[in-house]
């Protein structure tokens, strides 16, 4: 009966993998439009971009996504900072890894981090509440260097400051 059953599955798999060629475009193949709808708007003099932070690291690509579009606007030219809390705070822990500190133990564990240090390097700035830390057992001196560790009540009040200044405001949330 093994047998049998073993030779109808094997059979059953040559006629899926039959039915439709995998892949069926060759590598490179361009399967989506490539049209841009908007200009490529490069900051005025004093334009601020500023993103507030409260997911939590690789539970979704919100986070991840917030980083790279303030670093894009940096590179746009606009003066940019991040704010982590709550959650987001996990985004700058530097002791993270596997199996120590600075290693992935999967592709892409520390592409926030990785992340993160490149847009403080590039000249934004990532302002992180110290409630957050303390909510999720992060240390101050656990922070990747460069993070400015910030009290609870600045999250409000960066970000009417922010808003004062007329900055593009993003603001991220997510469980």
């Amino acid at each position: 009966m093994t047998t049998d059953l073993d030779a109808q599955i094997a059979e059953n798999i040559a006629t899926s993998l039959g039915e439709i060629p995998h892949p069926s475009l060759p590598k490179g193949s361009n399967i989506y439009g490539s049209t841009k709808l908007f200009p490529d708007f490069q900051a005025e003099d004093g334009e601020t971009y500023f993103t507030l932070i409260h997911g939590i690291p690789h539970e979704s690509s919100v986070s991840f996504v917030a980083i790279l579009q303030a670093t894009r606007a940096l590179r746009k030219g606009f003066e940019s900072a991040i704010y982590l809390y709550g959650p987001g705070t996990l985004a700058a822990a530097a002791n993270r890894g596997f199996p120590t500190t600075g290693d992935a133990g999967f592709p892409g564990e520390l592409n926030m981090n990785n992340s993160l240090e490149t847009f403080i390097k590039e000249g934004g700035t990532v302002y992180c509440c110290r409630f957050g830390l303390a909510l999720h057992g992060i240390r101050e001196e656990d922070l990747i260097e460069g993070v400015i560790p910030a009290h609870p009540l600045d999250v409000q009040d960066a970000l009417i400051y922010y808003a004062r200044k007329g900055a593009i405001i993003n603001s991220t949330y997510n469980l």
